[in-house]
Formats: C-alpha cells, structure tokens, sequence
C-alpha cells in the first residue's frame, strides 16, 4: 500500500485572516488608494472636489502627464499646496508606476497638511498602459490600450 501525502499548499499554509480583519484590511486599502479607471471616470464627468497631482519632477511631467492633473513636485508640496489645491478637496496623488513609491511620499506630505488623500495605483505607467489620454506640451494623445491591463474593447472591466 502507498501512502501519497498531499504537499502543503503554497495559499494556505498561512491561513487567511478572520472576517472582521479581512473587512478592516480591504476597507482600509480603498480609504488609502484608488485606481486609474475610477480616476479616469471622475475626472471625465467632472466630478467635485477631487484634485490630481502629478508629484514627479518637470522633466518627467513634460514627458507626458494626465491631462487635467496639477504639477506639484513632491519637494514643493508643503510652500505651495495651499495656492494650487482648494481647502477640502480630495487629491489624488500619482507618480511613475509601480516601482515608485513617489505618490506615497507625495500623499504623506498632503496628509500632514490635512487634506484627505489617496494614491492613484499603478501610478502614470498604468495610466498610459490603460489608453487613457496623456498631455504633453506638444498636446494631446492616447496609446492603444495594453491587453494585459485592460479590455482591448476599451470598455471598463467593471470590477
């Protein structure tokens, strides 16, 4: 008689977290993030009181940024946020990508000015990668979307 034991699996071998902490973990990450689909559809139906801020340098920003998104370097958050940004506005803060943690820092800096803040995942990478429209000053343009990111269709995957 052979005895097969099974291998441990790779996904539970640390259960999962009870419920109650699943549903403050989980919550507490969309109080903190947003992501670029969300952003883009606020931002064309113009909804209120919600601000992007490009963090990145000016070198980067002219590269292309997100159109309708404010320039504020994450080193000039704390002298100029009060001129650019209006009291009570939700801002959105983004970077690069996801190997920068630059919107990170950015929204530490709102934070301790007392804005309520999040940062936009996937930051200008995943912006570009999704085929939403990108500024520059030589105007505007789009990219084709990246199947890997997004529906080739265009139309939002709804999740």
């Amino acid at each position: 008689m052979t005895v097969t034991i099974a291998a441990p699996s790779a996904v539970t071998a640390v259960p999962a977290a009870g419920n109650a902490a699943a549903l403050d973990h989980f919550a507490g990450r969309l109080a903190f993030e947003t992501d670029v689909s969300d952003v883009a559809a606020d931002l064309a139906a113009k909804a209120p009181g919600i601000i992007v801020v490009d963090s990145r340098n000016l070198e980067s920003w002219e590269q292309g940024h997100v159109r309708g998104a404010v320039h504020l370097p994450t080193a000039e958050i704390a002298a100029r946020a009060a001129d650019v940004i209006p009291a009570g506005a939700t801002v959105v803060t983004y970077c690069w990508g996801p190997g920068c943690n630059g919107a990170t820092r950015a929204a530490l800096e709102f934070a301790k000015l007392g804005y309520p803040v999040k940062e936009m995942i996937g930051g200008f990478e995943y912006w570009v990668r999704e085929g939403f429209t990108t500024e520059t000053s030589a105007g505007v343009s789009r990219r084709g979307i990246d199947p890997l990111t997004a529906p080739a269709s265009g139309i939002a995957c709804a999740c």
